[in-house]
């Protein structure tokens, strides 16, 4: 069973000059534990085609399975009780809760997904370098720091697939760099799925396979 298949998805959006095709028969397939770059333009279609993997929009033809559940024949409750327990979402505005320490925040989305793994959360502190940082808050973080507290919040709920948007794009080159290592390595070692949009064709050659979207059109998916 595949983490993620989108089968020939579009989507399309109204817009002051009409209609506007953003996704055109996309199909791609990720296994667990593989790693997939998606590279583009602005505007090429990107962000919504991880979206729309996600349940966060829907896309107006195709199917969209998630470690085998269709997306589609879900009402809003299933799709976000789906993201819950197999979807995790790193973005490049860190999205951290201000009013929880390192630790909390580590832990909340496996407390939503019914996975709090003590154990497991440790051992993700310590593969992403934060041991000595649990008891701070992120306004206390440098900007990789709370990355890296995203990227375990994401993982300690055990999800099949991360879905991640430009997660480097507000951090320094050097730190990026050590930021991806960390993503990949883990998610590798834990058997999640790992799609990952980037303008960066250096980050995206560090992935198993690329992917590019050019005016909605995706070339060189698996």
């Amino acid at each position: 069973m595949s983490a993620l298949e989108l089968e020939h998805v579009s989507k399309s959006f109204e817009s002051s000059e009409g209609r506007v095709q953003v996704l055109r028969d996309v199909s791609l397939r990720l296994e667990a534990g593989q790693s997939l770059a998606l590279t583009g333009e602005s505007g090429s279609g990107k962000s919504t085609l991880l979206h729309i993997a996600a349940g966060l929009e829907q896309a107006d033809q195709g199917r969209i399975l998630v470690a085998g559940q269709d997306i589609g024949s879900m009402g809003e409750a299933g799709r976000a009780g789906l993201r819950r327990g197999q979807v995790g979402l790193v973005f490049q505005h860190f999205n951290l809760i201000p009013s929880l320490n390192v630790a909390a925040n580590l832990a909340f989305q496996a407390r939503l997904a019914g996975r709090e793994d003590r154990a497991h959360i440790r051992a993700l502190a310590q593969a992403l370098g934060l041991e000595g940082l649990l008891q701070r808050y992120p306004e206390q973080l440098s900007g990789g720091q709370q990355q890296r507290v995203a990227i375990g919040r994401c993982l300690a709920a055990r999800p099949a697939l991360v879905l991640a948007d430009e997660p480097t794009g507000n951090l320094d080159e050097g730190t990026g760099e050590r930021v991806l290592d960390l993503m990949l390595g883990l998610t590798r070692a834990e058997g999640v799925a790992l799609l990952l949009v980037t303008h960066s064709p250096r980050l995206a050659a560090r992935c198993d396979a690329r992917a590019h979207l050019r005016a909605g059109v995706l070339d060189g998916a698996p």
